[in-house]
């Protein structure tokens, strides 16, 4: 286990509006509002076309290859994430949701494109004082979180 200590910064309360995408609506406003880390939660509903990483391929394979899930109609969400910069300072989102219809539901990473219908609700928590970042793997591709 790695870790380190951050302190609570601002809190902003975000309604992300119909058509949007979720990572890039959300690594934009941190941008502009020049918050480096944060923790998030998220509901409301993801419209049809949206894509979520599901899973890898194979689960040991290195390096990892993705397998992509798309909806196939609206669906309510709930989701949790996180955001820190990466190697070169741009604050990237990390956030998975569930997303279900009926009586299925669906749980992946949203980086391949989230679309929201109607309405997201978004509280987001700033964190402060931390130098944690997400550092590229070579093993994996991904870009690792290093408290």
């Amino acid at each position: 286990m790695l870790y380190s200590e951050a302190k609570q910064g601002r809190t902003f309360i975000i309604r992300l509006e119909d058509g949007e995408i979720v990572h890039t609506a959300l690594e934009t406003f941190a941008t502009e509002k020049g918050i480096n880390a944060a923790s998030l939660i998220i509901l409301g509903g993801a419209d049809r076309h949206s894509k979520l990483v599901v899973g890898p391929m194979e689960s040991r394979s290195q390096p990892v290859i993705a397998m992509e899930h798309e909806l196939y109609d609206a669906h309510e969400v709930t989701g949790t994430g996180t955001i820190f910069p990466d190697d070169t300072g741009t604050p990237v989102l990390h956030m998975h949701m569930a997303c279900g219809r009926e009586e299925n539901t669906v749980t992946g990473c949203i980086r391949q494109g989230v679309k929201v219908w109607q309405v997201m609700e978004v509280i987001l928590f700033e964190l402060t004082d931390t130098t944690a970042s997400r550092q590229p793997d070579r093993n994996t591709g991904f870009k690792l979180l290093q408290p």
